[in-house]
């Protein structure tokens, strides 16, 4: 366990919300969201890797329409890794994806903006391995919106058996009162788990999302959060729902 985990002891006097979410590449506006209305952030990279998935991959738009970026990873054979074990299989697409949102975006409103703290990322360091190259880019995009919530990994804790159970001790160890989740977890999340701890569990609600300005005909929502960026710069918290305007 690493230093952070030494430090989540005992229960806070005070509400203090906790959100454990797999990173994914490039996420949409609704993870940053998320992000914003915890007060800690789990990167949850200590599970099994998914194929055709968002880790390692998301959408932008094209003037043909919603396209995919895809960073290529090195999962033949490896059924069981981690995300936090999964490679990236070589360093050629961050070129390849970097060239792909100048032809797209260049010219967005706020491309140039963007792009000065965007670009050195793909073009300045070599990425190895997936969760390294996600976890930087979240927070480089929490850093544009201003959204301060702190932000873990998975590994910086003990990790105990079970799914809820897993779960459940994780906010414990962060000093959680209310472990925030996306509706998709209600087919499977054991909430009276979490209550046996003094927990609640708030269910995030990612729609009312409102419209923003976009390139090319018609309005796409389910994009990475780059989209927004690009085309509103800082404007961008005008169409959220938790980033302070």
């Amino acid at each position: 366990m690493g230093p952070e985990g030494e430090a989540h002891t005992s229960m806070p006097a005070v509400a203090r919300r906790v959100a454990i979410v797999q990173s994914n590449y490039l996420p949409w506006k609704g993870y940053f969201d998320l992000i914003a209305s915890v007060d800690e952030f789990i990167l949850y990279d200590d599970v099994q890797y998914t194929r055709r998935d968002w880790r390692n991959r998301n959408r932008i738009k094209t003037p043909q329409g919603p396209a995919w970026l895809s960073v290529p990873v090195r999962a033949k054979g490896r059924y069981h890794q981690t995300i936090r074990e999964t490679e990236l299989d070589g360093s050629a697409w961050q070129d390849v994806h970097w060239r792909t949102l100048a032809q797209n975006y260049g010219r967005a409103p706020a491309f140039d903006e963007v792009a000065s703290w965007l670009e050195p990322i793909f073009r300045q360091q070599e990425w190895k391995m997936l969760s390294d190259l996600n976890r930087t880019l979240i927070k480089a995009c929490c850093a544009y919106l201003g959204i301060d919530t702190k932000i873990s990994c998975s590994s910086d804790f003990r990790l105990c058996e079970g799914k809820s159970e897993r779960l459940a001790d994780l906010c414990r160890q962060a000093n959680a009162t209310c472990y925030v989740s996306g509706p998709s977890a209600r087919s499977y999340l054991d909430e009276s788990v979490f209550s046996q701890l003094g927990m609640s569990v708030d269910w995030f609600d990612y729609g009312g999302y409102p419209e923003y300005p976009q390139l090319w005909d018609g309005f796409v929502h389910e994009l990475s959060v780059v989209d927004l960026f690009f085309n509103c710069g800082r404007e961008s918290g005008r169409y959220m729902r938790f980033v302070e305007r």
